[in-house]
């Protein structure tokens, strides 16, 4: 099993090297890849010392998976040329989201539409994750017909320069800026850049890719994306309509009994979940489960999740486990 790491240097791919560690995943050969200004430093895996190679020489190898975290334009141009040698390429960028033709994955829910001839695979936005995650479930159950989300985003997910930012901020120190405008002791209702309709791209992602994901483009999905200064772990407030009623008794026992997902709700004793306590985890935390009492059979919920684990290398890992587990590479 011979696997690369693409963007090895960046966040994510420090973290997507950390959670293969972890989940022991089996390699025969590790290709750490990155951007030509990297190339030739060294980084550890496993407590050996790696060398870092360029695109060409990475699928010069041809790698059985390449994990892809290097950004949108060097998806579209390089995940073709490793496929074209045979590597599955599994993609953390937005480059192949909506593609048609290529399938948008969160194992727990979809992995069983994946074959061999799947040669990119989308790994879905870290927001859209956790959220699908949590309500995947009850779609089944109770059939979703609208969903109202805020999110109240971690500040890494932006990347390293925006966790800088922030850094200076809190130290009073002048630094590059990462938005356009201070995030300490800030909110800004601005998640990637704005498109024609006025929502950002990253409340877009929400409701195309949720579609996507379940299946189902009846699901009416409306998104508002907040950037807070957290460092690590994105929330969401989610009000969701089915289109039957809910027992909020079952609803719990359902998200209780749901692989990737764990129910923190219990407000006598001020259990609920939160960015801080998740940090770390690949689990998506459910908790605030209420009856929103302004519309039938509809809920509210709280959900948070770590954005760079499951939001990100961690769903990416497991649909790569998925693959050699079914023999599909």
């Amino acid at each position: 099993m011979k696997l690369a790491v693409v963007g090895v240097t960046g966040m994510v791919g420090e973290v997507m090297r950390k959670v293969l560690e972890e989940r022991n995943f089996e390699i025969t050969e590790f290709i750490p890849v990155a951007s030509e200004r990297s190339v030739g430093k060294k980084i550890t895996f496993k407590n050996q010392e790696h060398t870092i190679i360029s695109m060409e020489d990475a699928v010069a190898k041809k790698p059985d998976v390449a994990l892809f975290s290097a950004g949108g334009n060097t998806s579209l141009e390089w995940a073709p040329k490793f496929a074209a040698v045979g590597t599955t390429v599994i993609d953390n960028s937005s480059a192949w989201r909506m593609d048609q033709d290529k399938k948008l994955v969160v194992p727990e829910i979809n992995a069983t539409n994946l074959s061999e001839t799947d040669k990119i695979i989308a790994n879905p936005n870290c927001s859209t994750i956790q959220m699908v995650m949590a309500l995947a479930p009850l779609h089944k159950k109770y059939k979703i017909k609208r969903i109202v989300v805020s999110t109240y985003q971690s500040i890494s997910g932006t990347g390293v320069k925006a966790v800088k930012q922030l850094e200076n901020e809190m130290a009073g120190v002048k630094g590059e800026m990462a938005y356009p405008y201070p995030i300490h002791k800030n909110a800004i209702p601005h998640c990637d850049v704005f498109e024609e309709n006025g929502y950002t791209k990253e409340e877009m992602k929400l409701v195309r890719e949720t579609q996507k994901i379940l299946d189902d483009k009846s699901i009416a999905v409306t998104a508002t994306a907040v950037r807070i200064p957290t460092s690590g772990g994105h929330s969401e407030a989610i009000n969701v309509e089915f289109e039957n009623d809910f027992n909020l008794t079952e609803v719990r026992e359902i998200l209780n009994a749901t692989d990737g997902v764990t129910l923190q709700d219990n407000v006598d004793v001020n259990t609920y979940p939160m960015p801080l306590y998740a940090n770390g985890k690949d689990d998506v935390f459910v908790g605030r489960l209420r009856r929103d009492g302004s519309l039938p059979n509809t809920l509210n919920m709280w959900v948070v999740s770590d954005n760079l684990r499951k939001g990100a290398a961690t769903n990416t890992v497991q649909i790569a486990e998925y693959l050699v587990k079914n023999n599909l590479i």
